[in-house]
């Protein structure tokens, strides 16, 4: 982006858009050096582990997936934004496991949006985010707020 490029500001996000993007492939030497300092579990670290487990391989931890998506995020529209950041996530939801040598995409859908109240030069866009697998499975579900900052000056006094 260039420095005359505008932001994606609040007035952007429009209820009931859904959106895809995203492309990021899991690498089994990235989910092991991640769940071996986050998240040791057995299923998560061997080949052994994963076997033995009620997913019967070697899979990414939740969590991992959970930063896979913020990744994508980021990417795609976060840091080019005016987000001023959220106040938390309402679910969060792994539905299906990760595996290395999956390949990651996301749904997102513009739940609502509205002005805030209390400081109007910005507004809270509410977002349900699926992560998909290459077959199109959702495998996460995440639903949250993000602050954005409004477009204009003019418009925070309304």
């Amino acid at each position: 982006m260039t420095s005359d490029t505008p932001l994606i500001a609040f007035e952007d996000f429009v209820p009931g858009e859904i959106s895809t993007y995203g492309r990021y492939a899991v690498t089994r030497e990235e989910a092991i050096e991640f769940s071996a300092e986050f998240d040791p579990q057995p299923f998560h670290l061997t080949d052994e582990g994963g076997k033995a487990s009620l997913l019967g391989a070697l899979s990414a931890s939740g969590w991992h997936s959970s930063a896979m998506l913020m990744r994508m995020n980021c990417d795609h529209f976060i840091t080019h934004s005016t987000s001023m950041g959220g106040p938390g996530i309402e679910e969060m939801k792994w539905v299906k496991p990760v595996f290395p040598g999956d390949v990651l995409s996301v749904r997102r859908t513009v739940l609502d949006a509205r002005v805030s109240a209390s400081k109007p030069d910005r507004g809270i866009v509410r977002f349900r985010f699926e992560l998909l697998n290459q077959n199109g499975d959702v495998v996460l579900i995440q639903v949250n707020p993000i602050f954005f900052g409004r477009r204009t000056a003019e418009a925070a006094h309304v």
